[in-house]
């Protein structure tokens, strides 16, 4: 069983990925495969240096939730190779665990990228954005504006939606987040015996 978690900026992607940890799943976190990637990819790194004229990921943010061209640009030159790495993860995972390994994936960007046959089950994270801008401000690593142009920039949550198996509300307590989870867990089990 494997499912896509997705969800726009600040939804709770990441604490709806490590719920689903605690009921076993292993969980693989998009961003921090790609990030390991970046690191050691010089071939990517050149890619986007000729394009994007630095390699700082911040001056990157900035260029891209500024300018969609831009932001399309970099979702080609980074699609593949991040597709690539989440395939051989899962395959890595299901060498080394049994058949029934249950596989939770973070992907911000499921999507748009077009991975929705990797997966059996979607999950969309969705959160009213006064709450999504007011937990991404807490992080203190954006400003409002910012926040707001990345958010912008995103395909509408409704759109999302659409694709979705499962619809994870998460702008109440965790508790109620908490409780989806486990209502989803229980749908897919019985679905699976």
């Amino acid at each position: 069983m494997i499912i896509g978690i997705t969800g726009n900026f600040g939804s709770g992607k990441t604490t709806v990925s490590n719920m689903f940890r605690k009921h076993g799943f292993e969980v693989i976190n998009a961003d921090k495969l790609y990030h390991g990637i970046y690191n050691k990819n010089k071939v990517l790194r050149n890619k986007i240096k000729k394009e994007f004229g630095t390699l700082n990921r911040n001056e990157i943010k900035k260029i891209v939730f500024n300018d969609y061209k831009k932001l399309k640009k970099l979702n080609e030159i980074t699609h593949p190779i991040i597709i690539k790495g989440i395939k051989n993860k899962i395959q890595e995972i299901q060498k080394n665990k049994n058949d029934g390994v249950k596989i939770a994936l973070d992907v911000p960007l499921l999507i748009e990228a077009k991975m929705q046959n990797m997966f059996d089950k979607i999950v969309v994270v969705k959160c009213d954005e006064k709450t999504q801008i007011k937990r991404l401000l807490k992080k203190g690593k954006h400003s409002e504006e910012e926040i707001k142009n990345i958010i912008k920039s995103q395909m509408p949550i409704e759109e999302k939606i659409k694709y979705a198996d499962f619809v994870v509300d998460n702008s109440d307590a965790l508790e109620k987040t908490n409780n989806q989870i486990e209502a989803i867990i229980k749908n897919i089990n019985l679905k699976l015996v």
